[in-house]
């Protein structure tokens, strides 16, 4: 029997390590579908790790059949485990532009949809006729469901109340107040047992935050680099729809500016629509936001976007500018997906911080929490 920990150090290292032993059947299946990815690697050639032909990781000869995309996906799906086989797909589509497991008809009714495939189906739909472009569609589904049933509860859960600080008699655990509670029981600590004995409990009333209308407008940038943002910007705009207090606007723009406000409560037809590419003009896209403001001291404006401007750098300073000083809060978020890593021109964002935008990376339930405190104001 091949020692699991050997084994997984010659799955690393490829054929140089092949001087180990020999691989069990599924350690050389594992090894195969590892060679069909990764083999095509330059720099792991370069590097003697992994050798094998440059297209496919496997050698001419007797050996056995090459591997297509759905054979591999089969393969990687039946030997390893679930978050190993999201990295391989991510890798598959983003590092070797394997374009076919979200273009080929045979791939798309058999993968398990996940958010790697969701951000390929986005930058290769262009390329899908329409029986290939029905069959994506079930990855944008899946993967826009999981999210929304994720980020809206965060969503709702910001706007569903403040906490006063006055007694309540209805004693629901979200409400429990323990620093009121610990005081008022500190008669009854018992030092020989190190414990405290709870003989009245004390809760939070709960009340609903008064609200009038707001507008929520979300500008994104929906160049090739912001894929991730243009997801969770639609999603967190269908959350904010419909919720008290609040009326969402969501513009993708590019160097043209797309109002897409009327597709918000259904975000997979909206991410359908999207085009992602192409230059960027903020400018034209603020500009057309600062169209839409109605009230200005109750108007929110998120431009969404890496900032790299491409249209006018004066005018779009200027607009910011003008929206901040007619009480618009103006916020530059460099980043919207879960882990807000931001990768932006740091020198127009601090352009936009001095006219008093506020500006840096924000996740979709900070956003949201942001909007509540905004709303309950």
């Amino acid at each position: 029997m091949t020692d699991p920990g050997l084994e997984r150090w010659r799955l690393v290292l490829g054929k140089p390590a092949s001087a180990m032993g020999p691989l069990g059947a599924d350690g050389a299946a594992r090894d195969a579908a590892l060679d069909w990815l990764y083999g095509r690697d330059e720099d792991h050639d370069r590097r003697d790790v992994r050798q094998g032909a440059a297209t496919t990781g496997r050698e001419g000869g007797d050996g056995p059949s090459l591997l297509t995309t759905v054979d591999w996906l089969h393969d990687i799906n039946r030997l390893f485990p679930r978050e190993t086989i999201e990295r391989l797909q991510r890798d598959a589509v983003e590092r070797y532009e394997i374009n076919d497991i979200v273009t080929d008809p045979a791939v798309l009714e058999t993968i398990e949809p996940n958010p790697s495939l969701l951000r390929a189906v986005l930058q290769t739909k262009h390329l899908m006729n329409p029986e290939v472009l029905r069959l994506a569609r079930r990855i944008v589904e899946a993967v826009v469901r999981d999210l929304l049933a994720k980020m809206a509860t965060e969503v709702r859960a910001a706007f569903t109340g403040a906490r006063a600080r006055r007694p309540s008699r209805w004693k629901q655990a979200r409400d429990f107040d323990i620093t009121r509670t610990l005081r008022a029981n500190l008669g009854h600590y018992r030092p020989e047992e190190r414990r405290l004995y709870i003989e009245t409990p004390h809760f939070f009333s709960r009340t609903r935050r008064h609200v009038e209308q707001w507008q929520v407008i979300l500008l994104v940038d929906q160049s090739g680099s912001m894929v991730d943002s243009v997801i969770h910007s639609a999603v967190t705009a269908a959350c904010l729809w419909g919720l008290p207090g609040v009326r969402t606007h969501l513009i993708a723009f590019d160097t043209e500016v797309v109002d897409l406000t009327s597709e918000v409560d259904d975000p997979v037809e909206l991410l359908m629509k999207v085009q992602l590419g192409g230059g960027t003009d903020i400018a034209r896209a603020v500009r057309y936001g600062a169209s839409l403001i109605e009230r200005p001291g109750r108007t929110i404006v998120a431009l969404i976007s890496d900032f790299y401007e491409g249209g006018s750098r004066s005018d779009l300073i200027r607009t910011v500018r003008e929206m901040v000083d007619q009480g618009t809060r103006v916020l530059g978020l460099a980043a919207l997906d879960e882990q807000a890593n931001p990768s932006f021109d740091r020198d127009m964002a601090q352009s936009l911080a001095d006219v008093g935008a506020s500006v840096g990376a924000m996740t979709p339930g900070e956003l949201a929490a942001f909007v509540a405190e905004q709303v309950g104001r």
